[in-house]
């Protein structure tokens, strides 16, 4: 492994690791106001118990999301220093933000874990509140980073290539911003939700009677039923963002090897670079069209457009992409279904409840494949048409050492969060 690849390598496990315990920050607060609001309407005790028990959830993963994302800053600029002395001006303002609104979600979490006797039950709602609000502006304010780097904007180039000129403002509002910060959101809230109705689904699979995991699944499955559709749509205006302004990327995620009107849509398949076709793939004549620009028969880049030095991993891109939609769509199908069987009043039917323990990692899974598609399908790009990932890479040699030693400490990270979850969160309760 060359220190490229283990450069490479050790961002991607740690973005990876990282991004579990960003989503739980930004969609686990929600799930606890929400319950702790129907404890204040209601006044059923289970509710509360609800509540406190998914505070205790948000603060274990909070507080291992705190440490894998103090460790991804540093290797920010200790495996890519030419990145940052190159784009640090103009990363630096949403970066200070997200640092502004982590510290806001920190002190309020602490006044809603330690606030259930001390402050009234408004104030504390509103403690809850912020910490939601602000999860989810740290996340927003992480993602105009990886915005600026697809599509990047702001500043202004001299003859030489370098930086004479930047403007922060609008390299935070980047073209690709308000499509990655949508989807980004509503990824993180259906995602979590579905892990979550997941969990409580399993408790009732050995205890039908359970008030409690029967209000837990309820509450989870209301915000999946809502996050997921609205995921699907702004996975469609992520799609006409790419073909618009990142066309290479769709051309890879779709392996879409020459330019072409009334382009279908791939279902499947294996790409082979070499011959430039996909073989074996389902296709859906002008799918492709109406998804990237809106009419069937509309033009789609291909990858003949682009210098083969510039293209992307296209098997993984595509894979990825493929695995991505499939678990959306999978995510769908079952709220659809939650959607029927709530109007049958057979909501906790047992089959159902062992389809939604089947789709639990569907979210997370499909997460983890779109930041793929975002990272990979912009190689060999760290910034975009600006600066190539192998000559931002640090000189420093033996990267492979740190990347070992940081895949273990997130081994056993993993493991720890674990078995935290299951005694504190997760125990069984009638």
């Amino acid at each position: 492994m060359n220190d490229l690849l283990a450069a490479r390598s050790q961002m991607a496990m740690s973005l990876g690791f990282h991004i579990l315990f960003a989503v739980a920050g930004m969609a686990m607060p929600l799930l606890m106001l929400i319950a702790q609001w129907r404890h204040l309407r209601t006044g059923e005790a289970v509710f509360h118990e609800l509540a406190l028990r998914w505070a205790k959830g948000t603060a274990i993963l909070f507080a291992v999301g705190a440490v894998s994302g103090t460790v991804l800053s540093f290797e920010l600029g200790l495996l890519w220093p030419r990145f940052m002395q190159y784009a640090g001006p103009l990363i630096g303002m949403p970066f200070s933000l997200e640092g502004f609104a982590f510290f806001l979600e920190a002190i309020f979490l602490g006044l809603y874990l330690y606030g259930w006797k001390k402050l009234t039950p408004k104030v504390h709602l509103l403690c809850g509140a912020v910490v939601a609000l602000s999860g989810l502006a740290s996340g927003v304010f992480v993602v105009a980073v990886n915005a600026f780097m697809n599509t990047p904007s702001g500043l202004v180039l001299d003859a030489a290539g370098q930086v004479k000129d930047f403007d922060p403002y609008v390299a935070f509002f980047s073209a690709s911003f308000p499509t990655q910060a949508a989807h980004t959101a509503l990824a993180s809230y259906a995602s979590v939700s579905f892990a979550v109705m997941a969990i409580h689904a399993w408790r009732l699979r050995a205890d039908p009677t359970s008030v409690f995991h029967k209000k837990a699944f309820e509450i989870s499955l209301l915000v999946a039923v809502i996050s997921t559709p609205l995921q699907i749509f702004s996975g469609d205006r992520s799609a006409k963002h790419l073909a618009e302004h990142q066309p290479a990327k769709l051309a890879a995620a779709e392996a879409v090897f020459h330019t072409t009107r009334a382009a279908p849509l791939s279902i499947g398949g294996w790409p082979d670079v070499d011959a430039r076709e996909l073989k074996y793939a389902i296709e859906i004549p002008g799918a492709l069209s109406i998804l990237g620009k809106g009419d069937p028969d509309a033009e789609i880049v291909g990858l003949d457009q682009v210098p083969r030095a510039d293209w992307p991993n296209v098997p993984v891109v595509h894979l990825a992409f493929q695995v991505m939609v499939g678990c959306g769509t999978a995510m769908l199908g079952v709220c659809a279904l939650a959607a029927l069987l709530w109007w049958r009043k057979k909501l906790f039917a047992p089959r159902f409840l062992l389809l939604v323990m089947a789709s639990g990692p569907l979210g997370l899974i499909a997460l983890e494949a779109g930041w793929v598609v975002t990272e990979v399908g912009r190689q060999p790009w760290i910034l975009r048409g600006l600066m190539r990932t192998a000559d931002a890479v640090t000189p420093m040699p033996g990267l492979v050492v740190p990347f070992l030693t940081f895949s273990l400490l997130y081994f056993v990270l993993g493991a720890v969060v674990v078995v935290l979850l299951r005694e504190h969160v997760f125990a069984v309760k009638r």
